[in-house]
């Protein structure tokens, strides 16, 4: 198989990134939908419809600002530019605008209750699968790494031998869904754990692995996408603290 992975269905060539993406969306809302029907929700539908779309218009938002911190480019203002613009998106800041998102929406209907663990698996499982159209889609998505000349190199459509990124991240989360989900049935935690614990190994696991990718726009050595993840830990400090130093 060669990569980019471009098949013709009907003389049509398909972008299976996009096709995988949209695949992502859809069948991680579907797994949502069965694992809250299988677990319940302890939050009342109109409240959850309110997380929901907090959830969706911070994604929004926070995906394209981070999108565009990737490599900010200012161009004269054109249709073209504002096009570009919204094209550029990070799962990072989405996820982190998400979060926002709930926290916002959850203190304007007055929500305490912890809403995030029923997300946490179809999360995991959208992103596996929008990985997956990442790693097919070589290098027309910067997903890729550096050059390297390792075993792990893969040649992802310009030639070079580079770090498949994507397949990296494929791996982390099958296995960090895999430990999440025994923490989950044996240790049994306490309500807003898991969601937490995921946003922090997955923040952590996509510092580490920056590192391996060709960016561009560094402030002191670090991308914003690190910047990012900086963030995301300092916000969750308390959660880590208590996992080193539990009383």
């Amino acid at each position: 198989m060669d990569i980019p992975f471009e098949p013709v269905i009907f003389g049509v060539k398909m972008n299976i990134h996009l096709v995988l993406e949209y695949a992502a969306f859809f069948i991680g809302y579907r797994y949502y939908v069965y694992v809250k029907r299988k677990n319940g929700d302890t939050i009342a539908s109109t409240n959850r419809l309110s997380i929901i779309i907090g959830a969706v218009f911070g994604a929004f938002f926070g995906s394209r600002i981070v999108g565009f911190l990737e490599n900010p480019v200012f161009s004269s203002f054109s249709v073209e530019y504002f096009v570009q613009l919204l094209h550029a998106k990070t799962i990072m800041g989405g996820l982190f605008g998400g979060l926002l998102g709930v926290e916002l929406a959850k203190k304007i209907i007055s929500e305490e209750q912890s809403s995030g663990d029923l997300f946490t698996f179809p999360i995991i499982l959208g992103i596996i699968i929008g990985r997956i159209g990442c790693f097919l889609a070589g290098v027309k998505e910067f997903t890729y790494g550096k050059q390297t000349t390792s075993f792990l190199g893969v040649d992802l459509g310009d030639g070079i031998m580079r770090y498949p990124i994507a397949l990296f991240e494929v791996v982390f989360l099958i296995l960090l869904w895999i430990v999440l989900k025994h923490n989950q049935d044996k240790i049994r935690l306490k309500s807003g754990l898991l969601f937490k614990y995921f946003m922090i190994s997955y923040f952590s696991f996509r510092f580490l692995v920056e590192f391996l990718k060709p960016n561009t726009f560094l402030l002191l050595g670090v991308s914003s996408i690190q910047y990012l993840c900086i963030l995301c830990l300092v916000y969750y400090h308390k959660t880590i603290r208590k996992l080193f130093y539990a009383d």
